[in-house]
């Protein structure tokens, strides 16, 4: 009898709970105030990219989560002068009987969007494939924080490998019931920026005017861009190749000149707090065009990068990508066999 007394009020306390966090979903999705969730804000790229949004006008309340160092993270920049609210979490203690992580839980209630830049850099020689099997795992617990705490949310990923990552977030989103292919997004803006960056000066161009479309993945060749789509672009065939390239492998350039102490973390940042604030202003109304890595049926490839419309709920259409040019094509008939294997071992990964 008593056992089941202790079972009615635990289940009647987080009944509770949960009308709570719905209650602060619904106040945080009306577009007078934004929350944005950083797991993983204690690492190089979480550190600069909450600095980024804790000064940007788009964002109300900043929660930034890791296993360490966040409470710290937070109160550095609490002395910023901006409207954002801050507070920082860390996992909470194990306890017996086992219940919800509150830390992640305090962070992730109300968040209107979840960006996750948690886990381990890349180091010299090692590929993003060989990030998998730790981020995979870091991925997919911070996922199930995701289901149980903010559903409504939507969730951007940076940890590598992306084109893999993406498809465990979507496998564990649809075991827990909480899918929608609109609000789960992979971030491949760096790679937008970065060909922006490498035509602007090889044109001698102002790279604010540039915009290059980059399709299909988040990893060496799944990285297409489209640079046949630049208006009044020239180059060579010797010049083309060096750019499309150096746009593909633009992380391992960073790793060498790191020489073992990290990765694209301050560009991967700026380029997280772009996307982020785009997404912001769509919930807003703006109209946002923007790459992202999302579900899609444009190739054979169920996950796949290409222009998608943001708007109130994330995503509301991914746009096709235009003509590519017979040198696009033969990269694009490289990519699909890769990119299709990485989507598929992220699924793997959930399903065994």
């Amino acid at each position: 009898a008593n056992g089941g007394k202790v079972f009615f009020e635990m289940f009647a306390f987080c009944a509770t709970r949960a009308s709570a966090r719905a209650a602060l979903r619904s106040f945080h999705s009306t577009p007078s105030s934004m929350k944005v969730a950083v797991l993983g804000a204690n690492g190089g790229i979480g550190q600069p990219l909450s600095l980024l949004l804790k000064i940007s006008p788009e964002v109300d309340d900043l929660s930034c989560y890791d296993i360490v160092g966040t409470p710290g993270v937070a109160a550095d920049l609490s002395h910023i002068p901006t409207k954002t609210n801050v507070i920082g979490t860390l996992p909470s203690p194990g306890v017996w009987p086992p219940r919800s992580n509150e830390g992640l839980g305090e962070a992730l209630d109300g968040a209107d969007v979840v960006v996750i830049p948690a886990g381990v850099p890349r180091k010299p020689g090692m590929t993003r494939d060989d990030l998998f099997n730790t981020n995979a795992s870091i991925v997919q617990t911070l996922v199930e924080g995701c289901a149980e705490f903010c559903p409504e949310a939507v969730i951007a990923i940076i940890s590598n490998p992306v084109n893999s990552t993406v498809p465990i977030a979507a496998e564990v989103l649809k075991s827990r019931g909480v899918y929608d292919p609109k609000k789960l997004v992979g971030v491949t803006t760096l790679d937008v920026i970065r060909a922006n960056t490498f035509v602007a000066s090889s044109q001698g161009l102002d790279p604010k005017d540039v915009n290059v479309t980059v399709i299909g993945g988040h990893a060496g060749i799944t990285i297409l861009p489209l640079f046949s789509q630049v208006p009044g672009m020239s180059v060579n065939d010797e010049e083309l190749e060096a750019l499309t390239v150096r746009t593909q492998f633009g992380g391992d350039e960073v790793v060498k000149a790191k020489a073992g102490a990290g990765s694209a973390t301050l560009s991967m940042a700026y380029a997280g707090f772009l996307f982020t604030e785009n997404v912001l202003k769509a919930m807003k109304g703006e109209d946002v065009v923007q790459c992202a890595y999302v579900e899609s049926t444009l190739t054979e490839a169920p996950f796949f990068a290409s222009p998608c419309k943001f708007g109130k709920d994330g995503v509301e259409e991914v746009l096709p990508f235009g003509e590519m040019s017979a040198y696009e094509q033969s990269w694009f008939d490289k990519m699909m066999p890769d990119l299709k294997k990485q989507i598929q071992k992220g699924v793997d990964f959930v399903s065994k």
